[in-house]
């Protein structure tokens, strides 16, 4: 039996793509009856980590279908970022990945890192930039002497703006300190791998995995019900995107590219949009006015996220801020069309003019247009849909992912040794 500690910002319930992989993969091995503990924070929302209002779930320990959860308290007050940010100027590595202003601190599960180095055999750990997780596994790993593996979730935005600054973000020095001190790096994307290959990791050090889908979990859905609900008729093609409702999301270009289709004349279009509002989405939508119709739906069930990939007729995620997309295959699940900004792993999920369309990053213009085309072309939705369909079941299929992690984790196992040992 293999006892696993897997560390990552948030846990499920909390929403989130990281999240989610983490939750699912940590179940995958208690189902095949390894000990997993997962290390993670309060924090219900992403703001919890330094805003002393947001939700959060009580502290403590928990059993979840089979995994032993550790949720932490966090340290959060408020001028607590400015305070971080002064603090991560001084030069060391380990010290700027603790003090990352973006950060959700807790000294309690950096204090049980140094304890518990007799109870695990091995160490797993996301998602950048949420650094002080990743550095607690580190230390726990470092003092047990286990192997340590890092998924980190790249996000390198638009790579036609040298100056993007969600690259930076995700490249800054600590944080490929960290990529240099995992034993193995799980990346998504030939994207990912290239930046990861350009930080100076070497390539037997780095598994391309990308991730899957579980059909049942996205299909099978109430198409009628769902138009009815939003009051659609029958030629109204409903434009759909299911993210954090963000800038970062795209979620503000695909309302702007909508005005452009509306004021164009494609008054039968209309925007879907589900999951939680970012305040700086909501700061937008206050200053608008739109020419068409805006849903905005909100967090999904289970049964409405079936609805809504069954009620529209094509998918949007012009995001500057994902690793992979994994939201793209749901879509795909359902044979609907993808189009996506040509940035991040979305550039390598999308196959242009085979199973979506692409379009670079920001040109609202380029963006209505792409929309305005598979609005107009039934024939062109259902041929892409179909062949991300057949992708869906040939090349994302999560047992398959699954396996392949668990192979590594035994692959790191047998051979007891890292890679690039250090003290911490």
């Amino acid at each position: 039996m293999m006892r696993l500690a897997h560390f990552v910002q948030r846990y499920p319930p909390a929403l989130g793509g990281s999240e989610a992989y983490f939750g699912r993969l940590s179940e995958f091995f208690a189902r095949a009856g390894q000990d997993v503990t997962v290390f993670t924070t309060q924090a219900k929302e992403l703001s919890a980590f330094w805003s002393p209002h947001a939700e959060v779930f009580p502290p403590g320990n928990e059993t979840v279908n089979g995994v032993e959860v550790r949720r932490y308290p966090l340290w959060r007050f408020r001028g607590r970022r400015y305070l971080l940010k002064t603090l991560s100027f001084l030069p060391e590595k380990q010290w700027q990945c603790l003090t990352m202003p973006c950060n959700p601190i807790s000294f309690r599960m950096w204090r049980d890192c140094q304890r518990l180095t007799g109870h695990f055999d091995l160490v797993h750990a996301t998602a950048f930039p949420y650094a002080w997780p990743i550095a607690c596994g580190l230390r726990l790993a470092r003092r047990a002497r286990i192997p340590f593996l890092l998924t980190p979730f790249l996000h390198l935005g638009d790579p036609g703006n040298p100056k993007d600054r969600i690259r930076r973000a995700y490249t800054k020095p600590p944080l490929r300190w960290l990529l240099h001190q995992a034993d193995i790096v799980f990346v998504q994307t030939e994207s990912e791998e290239k930046a990861v290959l350009d930080g100076g990791v070497a390539s037997e050090r780095i598994i391309r995995l990308g991730m899957g889908v579980d059909p049942e979990e996205c299909t099978g859905g109430d198409r009628e019900a769902a138009r009815r609900q939003w009051q659609l008729t029958s030629d109204t093609i409903a434009i759909g995107h299911l993210a954090n409702q963000s800038e970062e999301k795209g979620t503000v270009d695909l309302v702007r590219a909508a005005q452009k289709l509306w004021e164009a004349g494609n008054t039968n279009a209309v925007l879907v949009l589900a999951g939680p509002v970012m305040p700086n989405f909501q700061r937008f939508m206050e200053k608008q006015v739109p020419k068409g119709r805006v849903i905005q739906l909100g967090v999904l069930s289970e049964q409405a996220k079936r609805n809504f990939f069954a009620g529209i007729d094509l998918f949007v995620l012009p995001s500057r801020s994902d690793s992979f997309g994994l939201v793209l295959l749901e879509a795909w699940a359902n044979g609907k069309a993808n189009i996506g900004y040509k940035a991040g792993g979305i550039a390598d999920v999308i196959r242009h003019e085979e199973d979506g369309l692409l379009v670079r990053c920001g040109r609202i213009d380029e963006l209505a247009h792409a929309m305005a085309r598979l609005a107009s072309d039934a024939d062109a939705r259902k041929r892409f849909g179909a062949n991300g369909l057949e992708r869906t079941r040939r090349e994302f299929v999560w047992r398959d992912k699954l396996q392949r992690v668990h192979d590594v984790y035994i692959e790191v196992l047998e051979s007891r040794r890292c890679l690039r040992p250090a003290k911490i």
